[in-house]
């Protein structure tokens, strides 16, 4: 049943109260949506600290003899279960909390450097970096963002050495990706000293290893009419707190314990209160952003190690009188993953290092990130599998478990679909903001000749010039250039579709996914294209041979990249999205599904 309007207005309110900043300030993302490039944002290619560098090479040497000795993947997914020992040697090298600031047991490294560790883990073993994402990007990140001091000294030593573990608890039966769903509820008790909390909790990864856990749940929060959601941090040993399942049985990730858990009036202290009474979902999304970085470094990691594998089988193995590489359809797969992992490498380190340097606005950034990251991944492991052929589809090799893994990818921190869907409205949010005023303006023109002249001239300036994506290197002039264009016609398609659709842009999602893919192939386009102009400018200890390798890569993607872009704001107008919903309606009329009865 479609949402009534004062139901879609309570979700925008919510959205605008969480998601948006009051001085309206706009990161690269939400700028495309106007046609515009911040160029400042993406280049130059961000580098680690020299020194940081340093330390960085010394502990990467140290995870890969750790990862290839003591991590053995096929044990993992068998067992269905991550040895105590593997944990304690990811807290002895400092994984469990390397950004953690070193005042509280931590490494104090950058998520840039965070980023490169764990490819190396994502590499070896997903169950392995999804447990690690959980514990430090979201399970001991919200202690770090708004933990009190208290909170920070009595919890994150003990996380950081992997003396204990952590977990972030938001997803139940009714809360998914609709995070602001929780049901959860907390009650402060007459004396003020605590919370009662009942509800119940599903798909907790560490949920019943865990010996804190980040849990959401809704309080009356005074000035409010409605319950608002809060953080707080609660201990398994907290009378009411139940395992109801320790380990759910999966598809993929397998040594993950993933748990449902229930509060049975439990009995939370008022001190575990974690960060503002109410504020809790804002704290749940900040820390996402982290987990979906970190989920991108993890997807490069495998990436990268398929395009190896593949390449490698394809260079050696002979059909039909040749080797498979050197058959085009094999060569178009080979390209393909090869471009798609430098995109999703580049688009991690730019997302790390908005997040290293306090960027204001990064949101969109991430959710694109984790989109692109996922579904190349989710195609790369499938097409290494057809390169390999029936070989890969047995348990001695590692691809059907990387396949079963990598599902997973399209549906955590968020399904694929409606990051999309949030893409796209959070993007245009601020374009419709603008055109409204200008209509509002062309009723009251003498009293808002300011905004209409403003608007003249953005329009004059979107209309005939493309903006300018500065490479330092004229060899990239060309692909600068097209980026340019591109951008330009991506923002007179955003203002066509809300001129046409107005309000109605909430609900067409067909309009939501085609911008939202164009715009994340324009985010990983400006980060490919920025390290190519680093790699063609700056000095680097790579031989020259490996750069024009990588230059041949990179510019393959932009091709195909700009190509799909063109093609998605195409179908904005030339589509067929009315017969598409004419038979899923159908469908789900009644007794028409039958139609589909094996057999039958």
């Amino acid at each position: 049943m479609p949402l009534t309007i004062e139901q879609r207005q309570e979700q925008v309110r919510q959205a605008e109260e969480i998601l948006f900043r009051p001085d309206e300030s706009i990161g690269f993302a939400r700028a495309l949506f106007f046609g515009h490039f911040q160029a400042e944002a993406v280049f130059p290619y961000p580098r680690l600290d020299p020194e940081e560098a340093q330390v960085l090479a010394s502990l990467l040497d140290g995870v890969r003899r750790f990862a290839e000795e003591e991590i053995d993947p096929f044990a993992i997914d068998r067992e269905a279960d991550i040895p105590r020992k593997v944990i304690r040697g990811l807290g002895q090298l400092g994984i469990l909390g390397m950004t953690v600031p070193r005042a509280y047991g931590g490494l104090g490294l950058s998520q840039k450097a965070y980023s490169r560790v764990m490819e190396i883990i994502g590499a070896r073993d997903a169950s392995v970096a999804v447990f690690i994402n959980a514990h430090h990007s979201i399970g001991l990140r919200g202690i770090v963002l708004a933990g009190s001091e208290a909170q920070k000294q009595h919890w994150l030593p003990r996380l950081c050495r992997g003396e204990a573990l952590a977990a972030f608890a938001l997803t139940e039966p009714e809360a998914g990706s609709d995070a602001a769903n929780v049901q959860t509820s907390a009650t402060r008790t007459e004396d003020g000293q605590h919370y009662v909390v009942n509800g119940e909790k599903r798909y907790i990864t560490n949920g019943a290893i865990a010996d804190v856990l980040t849990v959401m749940a809704r309080t009356p929060v005074p000035g409010k009419e409605t319950t608002q959601v809060t953080a707080f941090l609660v201990t398994p040993d907290m009378p009411g707190f139940e395992v109801v399942e320790a380990r759910m049985p999966k598809c993929g990730i397998r040594g993950t314990a993933t748990a449902r858990l229930r509060f049975r009036n439990m009995r939370v202290p008022a001190a575990n209160l974690l960060g503002e009474l109410g504020k809790g979902l804002k704290l749940a999304l900040s820390v996402i952003d982290y987990g979906r970085t970190t989920f991108g470094a993890s997807c490069t990691g495998a990436a990268k190690v398929c395009v190896r594998a593949a390449t490698q089988h394809a260079r050696t193995r002979k059909q039909f009188g040749q080797t498979l590489g050197e058959f085009e359809m094999v060569k178009e797969k080979l390209a393909w993953m090869a471009a798609h992992s430098l995109a999703m490498e580049a688009m991690t380190f730019h997302c790390a290092h908005l997040i290293d340097t306090g960027a204001p606005d990064y949101m969109v950034e991430t959710a694109m990130l984790k989109v692109f990251a996922s579904e190349a991944l989710w195609r790369i492991v499938n097409d290494t599998i057809q390169i390999f052929g029936g070989q890969a589809y047995f348990s001695n090799e590692p691809y059907e478990r990387m396949m079963r893994d990598a599902r997973i990818n399209l549906i955590g921190e968020g399904a694929n679909d409606v990051l999309r869907a949030f893409i796209a409205l959070v993007g245009i949010r601020n374009v419709g903001l603008s055109l409204k005023g200008v209509l509002d303006a062309l009723y009251r023109p003498w009293g808002q000749l300011g905004t209409l002249w403003r608007f003249g001239r953005r329009q004059i300036r979107q209309y005939l010039w493309a903006p300018a994506v500065p490479v330092r290197s004229g060899a990239l002039q060309a692909e600068a250039s097209d980026l340019g264009r591109r951008v330009q016609e991506f923002g007179r398609a955003v203002e066509a579709v809300l001129r046409r659709y107005r309000e109605e842009t909430l609900e067409r999602q067909y309009v939501q996914k085609r911008l939202a893919d164009a715009a994340i192939d324009l985010y990983a386009s400006a980060c490919v294209l920025s390290r190519l102009d680093a790699l063609l400018t700056e000095a680097s200890s790579q031989p020259p041979a490996q750069h024009d390798h990588m230059l041949s890569i990179g510019r393959y993607f932009l091709r195909l990249a700009s190509r799909r872009i063109g093609t998605r704001l195409a179908q904005l107008w030339d589509n067929e999205d009315q017969k598409a919903t004419q038979v899923a309606d159908a469908l789900q009329a009644a007794n028409v599904s039958t139609l589909f009865d094996p057999g039958s």
